[in-house]
Order: C-alpha cells, then structure tokens, then sequence
C-alpha cells in the first residue's frame, strides 16, 4: 500500500470524523473513502451503555445493511462486561478464527461469518466500544489491511466521543424540558414569565417608580403588607433592568435561624464550626452579577445588620472562618411589612442602614385600596388553578367578581389566590364557587381568612331603637377619622398625627379620606 496514499487517506478520515457531530453520519461517508483501500463490505461501530449493561450498535454503513443487524442490542453480565472494556483500553486488534473467540465474541453481531476486525475504542482510558470492519465474502484482510485498521482507532474513538456527549446533552436537556413543564404546571402556569397584574391600573404609579430605578443600582426597598407582591415587583426590578442575564435569589431574612444566618448570607470556609464538611459560598456570593432579594429584611438580627451594612459600604464578604474578603457585585433589592422608621425609633434596626436599603422606596398599595384590580387577578388565578389542578377553565361570573370586590382583603393578592384555589377545587372544573370558598351562604361558614373573636374585656354596644338612625359604616369611619384629624390639628403622619392615632399606615390613611371625601386642610387650619 502506497504510504503516500494511505496518509492521505488517514487525514480525510480525521476530516470526516470531526466534521459530523454523529457517528452516523461520519461512519457512512468514511466507510466509502476506506473502499479503496480495504476490502470493506461493512462497518460497525459498537458502543457500551454501561448503566444498562448493553452494547448497542451505534452506527452501520452502508446505511441499508439489514435493520435487524444494525439495531442489535446486547446484554452482558457482569464478568463478560469487565473482560470486554478491559480489552477496549488495549492496543489488540482482533480478528476473527484467531482471538476473536469466548467472551470477545460478544462483539460480534449475530450470523456474520465473513472475516472481520475488531478495533478497541476508548478516550483516556475510559472504555467506549469497538469498531467492526467486516470483509466482504470470500475476501479476507492482510496485515498491510490490519495496520491501516489500528491507525483507525484514535479518530473512530474521538468521534464516538462526541456522540455519545452529544446525546448525553440532548438527554439532560429533555430531562429538563419535561422538569421545567412539570414544575409550571405545579405552580400553575404555562411560561416562566413574570405578570404584573395591574400595571396598567392599580400598579401603575408603582410601575413607573419601578421602571425609573431598573437602569441603576441604588438599593430598592419595597413597603407593603403581607401578600401585596413584593417578590413580584423585585422580579420586575430584576427582569428589566441590564443585570437580567445574572442570577435572582431570594432570600427570606425571618426564615433563617439566627446561628445560621452569617453562614447563609457570607458563606462558610470547611471546618469553620462543626458540620461545615465543605466550603460553601453565601448568598451574596451565589448572587453576584445578578440581584439578591431580601424578603423580610426587619427580621434580621442587629448583629447581622452590621456585616449587611459593611458588604453595603465596600462590595466585599468575608466568609465564616475565612481570612481574605471577596468582592461581590450585587444589586439589594429589599422588602418588608414591618414599618422600619419605627423600629429605627426603638433601635431595633440600625439607622445608617436603614439609610442604605431606602434609597429608592417603593411602597405597594394593599389589595382593598386597588379593587379595580381584583376582576383581572380573578381571571388570572383562575386560569393558573386550571392548569395546578389539572381542570377545565372556568372563569369568575360577573356575580363571582360583586363579591370578591366586597371582600375587605385582609391577606391582599397571596388570599384571593387561596379563595379562587378553593373554588376552584370546589366547583371540580364545572363551575368557580367563589361563594362557597368566601364562606358566603355556606352552612359550615368557611371563612375567606382568620377572624378574631372579641376580647373578653371589650363591651358590646346595644344597637338603636331607631334602625332608621343606624349610620353606615362609610359614615362611621368618616366621623372616627374626622376626629382624629381634629385632635391631630390636621397632621397626618408622624409623631402626633392622624395615622399614629388609628394607629394605620399614612398611606392607607390618605387613600381612605380620598375615598371618603375628607379635606384634611379644613383641619389644619384649625
């Protein structure tokens, strides 16, 4: 055999191999350019599924060898595996009537007796499987033939290589697809998509402060009570901003124990304290490039808001047990239902980091003050409770939403997404039974939301002889509110005023007397 030729040969077949990503494809192209050099009738590639136990034919050509031949499985015991890949490691060739016999001949695929060459495929000692090149009949293979098959090895390996990597990532990624779509379905939706419900109505004025602050990295601290979103509009400051592509974790401060909070947040070095096994990295750590979200940031301990202030100050953590400080590049975006001015006041929350975290506050209207939101909402859990549970769709009637609306909403969004689970469930896909799941009518009076009894001390007052002279609950809450106006000399926040007398957020207060047509100036004047 010319040796000119055969190199020539040799680096098409390098070519080939590396130009296709599958086996299959370069197999069928190389087993023609070997035509002219081999006695070639047909070629195998075999391949160990070693989690199964089986060789599996991996790649044939010509293409239309016999399917049953070419889709040939092959079960190993034990014994008969560890002989086998021990031989793919090796530098043997194989040939038929000679050393290709017990044990080996497994290789084989079942009723071909022309001759035949066996060569072992493997990647840095890791045993991947064979290549068969058969003879056609009546022909046979001289050595000139079995060294141009060892020379084969290393581009067949190579190529083997990458396909089975290729399938191992195309298996991972359809593992994941399926997760991801059994994960929203859990949770209820169909996209990984936050929704802002009512951006454009009862959260727009939010949404513009938010979309003011999204291009910088000032701090963000989100107000409101329990349920009114926050996790949402921190995802949106997230999603809209230039640090989308970066990680978003969420951290809630009040559900970490207190001995763990350093380690949670700064990460620990192994054998810091007993049980760290290993270093971990913290959350600002795991956080950086992207946004970490601080839930319920007025549950942090004092002492842990001193290390929170210093990361802060000077973009550096320190780890537990560590000795050289990390840079972090992070964006804070915090929330809390706790009203921090006041635990500053009573020193329960450092005043130089309240500074910090409120650069930007953005405070969430609670669902009572924003009605004109609760048909959108209603429509949106209902379709989310289809697809959690599994049910037809069926949205809210025009009667459904009258009595949401009349809800005073004490647990704002996170309630109503309970109360329409519930009459979800409740009207198994036939119907929404928001009255049932409300409690309304129903004979067990399910309640929408925890109500407290009467404390044994309070008193309850006799109603009028006069039904007539029964004020309405409006008119009731606009004389309480006018008094405290009043005896407030029409101030109304801050110490002394209004609010702090009802002993309500400001800001609740404010919309209140908009929604009652109280002039709070006729006060002030007094």
């Amino acid at each position: 055999m010319d040796p000119q030729r055969s190199r020539q040969a040799l680096l098409s077949v390098w070519r080939e191999a590396c130009r296709h990503i599958e086996i299959a494809e370069a197999s069928e192209t190389i087993a023609g350019m070997l035509a002219d050099f081999l006695p070639l009738e047909r070629l195998f590639v075999r391949a160990f599924d070693a989690e199964h136990g089986e060789l599996l034919t991996v790649a044939v050509a010509p293409a239309e060898t016999d399917r049953a031949l070419a889709e040939e499985r092959r079960h190993f015991d034990g014994e008969d595996l560890r002989q086998t890949r021990r031989w793919c490691v090796s530098d043997r060739l194989l040939r038929r009537g000679k050393r290709l016999t017990g044990t080996l001949g497994l290789l084989l695929p079942h009723e071909l007796e022309n001759d035949l060459i066996a060569v072992p495929l493997s990647v840095r000692d890791e045993p991947l499987g064979a290549l068969l090149l058969v003879a056609g009949r009546g022909r046979e293979f001289d050595d000139d033939h079995v060294e141009m098959a060892a020379a084969l090895r290393e581009p067949f390996s190579v190529a083997l290589d990458n396909d089975r990597r290729l399938h191992e990532v195309t298996r991972l990624r359809e593992a994941a697809v399926a997760e991801s779509k059994a994960l929203l379905r859990r949770l209820g939706r169909t996209d990984v998509s936050d929704v802002v419900v009512g951006e454009n109505s009862g959260l727009r004025h939010v949404m513009e402060r938010v979309n003011l602050v999204t291009s910088s990295d000032v701090p963000v601290l989100i107000l409101g009570e329990t349920g009114t979103g926050k996790e949402v509009v921190a995802r949106a400051i997230h999603s809209r901003g230039p640090r989308r592509e970066g990680p978003f974790i969420r951290v809630n401060c009040g559900a970490i124990p207190s001995e763990l909070i350093d380690s949670q947040l700064f990460g620990h070095e192994k054998g810091s304290f007993t049980g760290a096994d290993v270093a971990r990295e913290g959350w600002f750590e795991r956080a950086h490039g992207g946004t970490l979200f601080l839930d319920e940031i007025g549950e942090l301990p004092l002492d842990a808001q001193v290390r929170f202030l210093r990361v802060l100050q000077d973009g550096f953590v320190e780890r537990v047990g560590g000795t050289r400080p990390t840079h972090v590049d992070v964006r804070i975006v915090a929330a809390t239902h706790r009203d921090l001015a006041t635990m500053v006041r009573e020193r329960t929350f450092r005043e130089d980091l309240w500074y910090r975290v409120a650069v930007f506050p953005v405070l969430l209207p609670p669902l009572r003050e924003r009605r004109d939101d609760i048909e959108q909402f209603a429509r949106h859990f209902a379709e989310r409770a289809a697809v959690r549970f599994g049910l037809p769709h069926v949205p809210p009637t025009p009667a459904d939403i009258e009595g949401l609306r009349s809800y005073d909403w004490p647990g704002n969004i996170r309630e109503l997404g309970a109360v329409i689970d519930r009459a979800a469930i409740l009207g198994n896909g036939v119907s929404l039974e928001v009255a049932k799941a409300l409690g309304i009518g129903d004979d067990h009076r399910l309640a929408a939301g925890p109500r407290s009894a009467p404390e044994p001390s309070q008193t309850i007052a006799s109603p009028p002889a006069d039904r007539s002279a029964f004020p309405s609950l409006d008119d009731a809450m606009r004389r309480h509110i006018e008094s405290a106006l009043a005896l407030a000399r029409g101030k109304i926040e801050g110490r002394r005023g209004a609010a702090e007398l009802l002993k309500i957020n400001p800001h609740t207060l404010r919309a209140r007397m908009r929604r009652l047509k109280i002039d709070w100036g006729v006060y002030r004047e007094m």
